[in-house]
């Protein structure tokens, strides 16, 4: 199944509650920074498109340069995308095939929407949270500006283009057992338990 969400939308949460469930997770975005790991070939690809100035000082990948780099610039997070989906889908084949017959597998995508490839799953679970929720998160929990969180929401789907994609909508705007709760009613619903 595929899991997105929002940004601060709290899929991290529900993917978290989904693996103490049994699910195997194959998280996209753990996967997209380990393709571009210092010393990678994804990360020689990503300097030879960019430019060594989004290198730390010890060789790594400058995320937060980088984020403000492609948040900012479409075109710019499509020439990224262009070098990292094809090291993470390669990746994604990888870790489908190690795992057990029967498992649920979790694919986590926070872009899930953007990339059309919803009706490629047997279902889609979209965590939801209204936007404000979201903007909120991310200004108290990640101590962004409200600039460069509205920037991060303004490069994602809307929330009505996800909730398109949804075969299951998991609300977040309620507490932590609620969310356990609701997570526990589609895990139970996609693996007949």
């Amino acid at each position: 199944m595929g899991l997105t969400g929002g940004i601060a939308s709290g899929k991290s949460t529900v993917s978290a509650i989904l693996a103490e469930l049994g699910a195997v997770i194959i998280d996209a975005d753990a996967l997209a920074r380990e393709v571009v790991e210092k010393g990678s070939p994804g990360l020689e690809a990503v300097v030879a498109e960019f430019g060594p100035g989004l290198l730390t000082p010890d060789g790594d990948l400058d995320r937060p340069a980088m984020g403000t780099l492609v948040f900012g610039d479409p075109a710019a997070r499509k020439r990224l995308e262009a070098i990292v989906h094809p090291l993470v889908f390669e990746r994604i084949i990888d870790l489908e095939a190690q795992a057990q017959e029967g498992a649920l597998v979790v694919h986590d995508i926070p872009l899930l929407a953007e990339s059309g490839r919803g009706s490629t799953f047997d279902a889609v679970v979209v965590v939801d949270a209204p936007a404000q929720t979201q903007l909120e998160r991310m200004v108290r929990d990640r101590g962004w500006t409200e600039d460069d969180a509205q920037a991060r929401m303004a490069a994602q789907a809307s929330r009505e283009d996800r909730l398109a994609i949804a075969t299951y909508v998991v609300d977040n705007t309620g507490t932590l057992e609620d969310l356990r709760h609701r997570v526990t009613e589609v895990f139970a619903s996609l693996t007949g338990q």
